[in-house]
Order: C-alpha cells, then structure tokens, then sequence
C-alpha cells in the first residue's frame, strides 16, 4: 500500500527515474547506432579509395607494357639491302641496267596479274635503265599454281618464258595442265619437247629452288618485289614503283 501511496514503481522506481533512465538508454543507443554508420560509412570510402588508386594504378602501367611489347614485322627488312640470286631466272631488260626489281610472283594469286600491266609500264617509262627478274614463288593453298609455274619453265626452255607468263595470267580462270599444252602449240613451241619439261625433275627442283630462296629472305606472300635489294611488297602501284627507282637512281648518280 505505501508503495501505491507513494506513486513509486515497480523496485521503488519512480515514474521520473524511470523516464531518466529510458531517455538514458535511447540516447546511448542512438550514439551506437550513430557510429556503426559512420563506421560502415568510413569503411566504405576506405573502399572507394583504395579501388580508385587499383584502377589508376593499372591505368597507367598499361601503356607500359604496351610500349615494352615488341612490334613484330612481317617480311623482310625495307631498310636492308638483300642479295638475291638471279642466276638462271628468266629478265627482260637491258643486261647492264642501273635497276634490277626482282619479283617473287604466283601464276595463281590474282594480285600477282594485276600487278603485270604496272610492270610493263616501268619497262616502257624508263627503257634501259631497269631490268625486271621474276622468281617463282606458288602459295601452297593455290592448287592449280605448281603446275602453271612448271609450264612457264618449260616455255622458258624454248625461249618462251614472257609468252606464257603474259598468256596464264591473262587467262588465270582457265588454268589447267590441257591448256598449258594448248598454249604452247599456240606459241610456236615444240609441244612434244614441252611435254617433257612439264614433268622433268630438273624444271620442279628450278621452282623449288626459288621458293626456298624466299624463304630464307622472309617472303611470305605474293607479289613481292626487291628493288636494287630493296624489299616492296605487294602489289604497289607506278607511283610507287617510281619513287623507289628514283631513289635508286640518286643513289647510284
């Protein structure tokens, strides 16, 4: 009953105490509350920062690896002057030119015969001052190539080598072994003689040998040409063809 009287609760808690006491307790847990956000807050900007420094750090080592990795070329130096054995390769051209462009061609590869009309065009521009070598050069994924390039060997055993390099390439659609012999009776050629070269040891071992000269120098594709030594590739237009002849020729005056 006095306890009733005195308006006091429950352990002799007063209705004020017990406010101080609650409005105590909420405070400190706001407070809790307060930094378990601030912190989480802090954490995550930790984070922030530390990912930001990541992705500027490898942002600017990329360039230096890039920078470091070395360029690889495809082909032969075009600053180097290579020799090249033309022993045995069929030219047209004065004998004694101050230009030799040697030409590691394909009787298949199309870029290879539209390159011929521009070959002409310099013998016709600079008359005896340049001679033209071609080598042989068939791609191994042009099938009907070999053979072509045996029946320019066996042409060239008669005399005739420029007649069927100009007739397989203007004719590169109907290239096959009937048309070779075809040709050679339309070029005035012993055709039993011809026959023979076609399938002779002597003619493949002569192909072979240019192939393998391209290899070692580092050619690759066709067309490619060397001026004075001097590595072209592809099948570049006149301009181009001019200005490395011109270059040559303020070389050697």
């Amino acid at each position: 009953m006095a306890n009733s009287e005195n308006g006091s609760g429950p352990a002799g808690i007063t209705p004020i105490v017990a406010a101080v006491i609650l409005g105590a307790a909420v405070v400190y847990g706001s407070s809790l509350v307060s930094k378990s956000v601030n912190g989480a807050a802090e954490r995550l900007e930790g984070m922030r920062v530390a990912m930001t420094e990541m992705k500027d750090a490898m942002g600017s080592a990329a360039p230096t690896r890039q920078a470091a990795a070395p360029q690889r070329r495809r082909g032969p130096d075009p600053e180097k002057v290579y020799t090249l054995n033309t022993k045995g390769a069929p030219v047209r051209g004065a004998e004694n030119a101050k230009i030799m462009i040697v030409e590691f061609s394909d009787f298949q590869c199309p870029f290879c015969s539209r390159v011929s009309p521009t070959l002409d065009q310099i013998i016709d521009e600079y008359g005896d001052k340049v001679q033209i070598a071609f080598k042989h050069l068939p791609l191994a994924f042009h099938q009907k190539a070999p053979a072509a390039h045996a029946a320019s060997v066996a042409a060239d055993r008669q005399g005739k080598f420029w007649e069927m390099h100009d007739k397989i390439f203007a004719n590169q659609k109907e290239m096959s072994p009937e048309k070779y012999v075809e040709w050679a009776g339309e070029l005035g050629l012993d055709v039993e003689k011809f026959k023979k070269d076609l399938a002779s040891a002597e003619v493949k071992k002569q192909i072979e040998a240019d192939k393998q000269e391209a290899a070692k120098l580092g050619v690759t594709g066709t067309p490619s040409f060397f001026v004075n030594g001097r590595f072209m590739s592809g099948a570049q237009p006149f301009t181009a063809f001019k200005a490395a002849i011109e270059r040559e020729l303020n070389r050697r005056s």
